[in-house]
């Protein structure tokens, strides 16, 4: 088969095992296995992040009884009222960066949440993304400082968990405020995990789940990064009455949460997929973090080694890397800046292809899901006069992969379990 049609079939392959992970964690497969029974009263469903939409849609059409809906989710992620149960309210606000419209919605829902009483239930249905849209700063801090303090830690590289970290002590409803709201009504939480480690507390700041981190922790986060915040989020986080609602709590005391995807069941499902098209899958981890460029060295080397036995490979990673952003004009995400250091290891070594996606279909603030490299790579980038290793250097892998038009464009999927990466060697 002639070099191009084999790198073609290679990268549809990639595709498809990126389409296989994003089903198995989408709300249809997920969440109605974990839904409760109909409360005496009524059940109010919050949808909250990026699959907020999707999940509130799947649990409505399983759920019995008095049902009301309100959903909060990025622009661009929701759908047409047409498309939601009747009555429903679908509500679109920023991300990463909080703003006025997310203030608007967190209030609501506050609202909401407080007509609950006793034989009613809040089914809070949680992904990734949720923090930064439920935006209700705490008192004496504004929304311009949290955007402040939540620009600098996005520059700077923080990890999510360390920004929800911050953002709930900076919050008058996450870290668990929300549960204690609904008291004396019944509290269930699924939740898609986007976080390494699947603490559901660190999910979209864990609106609705017992917080495990303190003031003391978001104070050390602020100093690791060098951060100097401004004096009402310092003052915020030097008073003790942010400090997050304790678990024993009213609301948080009964309250059930379950973890109902996580970025192991899409590697799992890829590499059954990758397994039936005649590659072994090695999993080298689905809550991989640390950095885009450091990440993709090792895994390029390792690739190299792998393409030294003989036999047909899929090397399958996920979870959240992060990238420093050095030059504040740049464009792309940790994906595409993962990528475009793996193919500069691997240096054009034949018989390797890849993938790296947001299982969001969002990657970094641009509206791809990710790219797509191959051995070709490098020689038409420098045949349109694109370097790859100046572009990486300016933090422009967008427009890297948008030249060689291997971007990777999904729109949103209304799902979010972090990122799927995927390495096919082939030494048969």
């Amino acid at each position: 088969m002639p070099r191009e049609a084999r790198e073609n079939e290679r990268i549809a392959l990639l595709r498809e095992l990126f389409d296989v992970a994003v089903r198995s964690v989408s709300a249809g497969t997920c969440v109605p296995p974990h839904l409760p029974e109909p409360a005496a009263g009524r059940t109010l469903i919050l949808g909250v992040g990026k699959a907020g939409a999707a999940m509130a849609r799947v649990a409505a059409e399983h759920l019995s009884g008095r049902l009301e809906g309100i959903v909060l989710t990025r622009y661009g992620h929701g759908y047409p009222p047409t498309e939601m149960p009747p009555g429903f309210m679908v509500l679109e606000a920023g991300h990463p960066l909080p703003d006025s419209h997310g203030v608007a919605a967190a209030q609501h829902v506050l609202e909401a949440t407080r007509s609950l009483g006793e034989s009613d239930q809040l089914l809070a249905l949680v992904s990734g993304g949720g923090s930064a849209l439920l935006a209700l700063p705490a008192p004496g801090v504004t929304l311009a400082d949290k955007q402040q303090v939540t620009r600098e830690l996005l520059l700077c590289g923080a990890p999510t968990a360390e920004i929800n970290c911050v953002r709930a002590h900076l919050s008058a409803i996450k870290g668990g405020r929300l549960a204690t709201v609904a008291y004396p009504a019944k509290v269930i939480t699924l939740v898609l995990s986007d976080v390494t480690g699947d603490d559901p507390s660190l999910v979209a700041s864990g609106p609705t789940v017992a917080c495990r981190t303190t003031l003391a922790d978001a104070r050390a986060i602020l100093r690791r990064h060098g951060i100097h915040p401004p004096q009402p989020v310092r003052a915020a986080l030097e008073n003790p009455s942010n400090e997050t609602p304790a678990a024993n709590s009213p609301g948080l005391d009964r309250a059930v949460t379950r973890v109902v995807a996580r970025s192991e069941d899409g590697l799992r499902a890829a590499g059954e997929r990758a397994q039936a098209a005649g590659y072994t899958p090695v999993y080298l981890g689905s809550d991989i973090d640390g950095d885009a460029t450091a990440t993709a060295k090792f895994h390029g080397e390792l690739a190299r080694r792998y393409a030294r036995k003989a036999g047909r490979w899929a090397l399958l990673s996920g979870g959240e890397t992060t990238v420093t952003v050095r030059n504040r004009e740049g464009r792309g995400g940790r994906n595409s800046e993962y990528l475009l250091s793996l193919v500069l290891t691997l240096d054009s070594a034949a018989d390797i292809c890849a993938l790296a996606c947001d299982t969001d279909g969002i990657d970094g603030t641009q509206d791809n899901a990710g790219a797509v490299i191959s051995p070709s790579t490098l020689h038409r980038a420098r045949q349109l006069g694109l370097s790859a290793t100046e572009l990486l250097q300016r933090n422009l892998s967008y427009d890297f992969f948008a030249g060689l038009d291997d971007l990777v464009m999904t729109g949103p999927t209304r799902t979010n379990v972090n990122d799927f990466r995927a390495i096919l060697i082939d030494a048969s």
